[in-house]
Formats: structure tokens, sequence, C-alpha cells
């Protein structure tokens, strides 16, 4: 029989970049887990996706030990990327930061498909496709 997990801890980080101080810390420090031996682990397995946000999923032991799954960067920040802009619209129904055309659409679908509820493809880019009209950006169709 395996350990008994006591609690999950979602972060989304910089990949390479994780540091004891907040949010990592606090989060951390409260269920006893070593800081520095996580953010030292993260920034390892992170390191060459310098600039990325990465959401990790941390599972705490009743012995204090811990493992860890990194995911996939959020959509947002996939879309983003591709428009080279820093974040959404502020209001997604009366500004538009961009366009974004069905092959980019597939592309990042895929690359979220592994964290999304759905193993087909078409689903995944509805998806996205739903996050990319909420920040104001236009799917160009062919």
């Amino acid at each position: 029989m395996g350990k008994k997990v006591t609690n999950i801890i979602k972060l989304a980080l910089p990949a390479g970049k994780a540091v004891p101080a907040p949010p990592v810390g606090p989060a951390l420090s409260q269920h006893g887990v070593n800081i520095s031996s996580f953010c030292k682990e993260y920034n390892g397995r992170t390191a060459d996706q310098t600039g990325v946000i990465i959401p990790v999923e941390i599972f705490v032991y009743e012995d204090r030990s811990y493992t860890f799954i990194l995911k996939t960067p959020p959509v947002s920040f996939l879309l983003t990327k591709v428009l080279n802009k820093t974040k959404g619209a502020a209001e997604p129904n009366k500004q538009t930061i961009g366009e974004i055309n069905e092959t980019d659409l597939r592309k990042i679908a895929e690359i979220k498909l592994p964290d999304l509820n759905t193993k087909s493809i078409q689903s995944a880019m509805k998806i996205v496709e739903g996050t990319a009209r909420n920040m104001g950006i236009i799917i160009i169709k062919k």
C-alpha cells in the first residue's frame, strides 16, 4: 500500500525561476515540505522552458515527502505568445487584441490536449477557441 496523500497544492510558476519567496514558500511551508528542495527540483525539470508559465500539482504525503506533476502552459499564455501580446482585451466583447488562424489554434490544442478533459482534437480546438474569444481574439476560419 502506498503513502497517504494529505494535501494537493496547485501553483503556476515561471519555468526555471521558482524561489522560496511567495507564493512557493508559504504554500509549501504550511504543509512541512522542504521548500529549497522543491525549488531546486522544479527549476531543474523546467530549465529548458525558461520564460513559460508552468502549472504544477504538488502531492504532499503524511511523512512530509512530496511528488509533483508538471502541466502544460495555460491556453491564455499560449495565445498571447502567438500574438506577441502581454494580455487579453479588457472588454472582449468590445475590443480585439488580434487574430489567429485555425492552424495556430490546432497547434495550441495539440499542446494542451493531455491536460484537457477530452481526447478529441476537434473538441480541444473548441475549448481553445472559447478561451480565445473570451480574450478578445478573432478566429479566422478557412
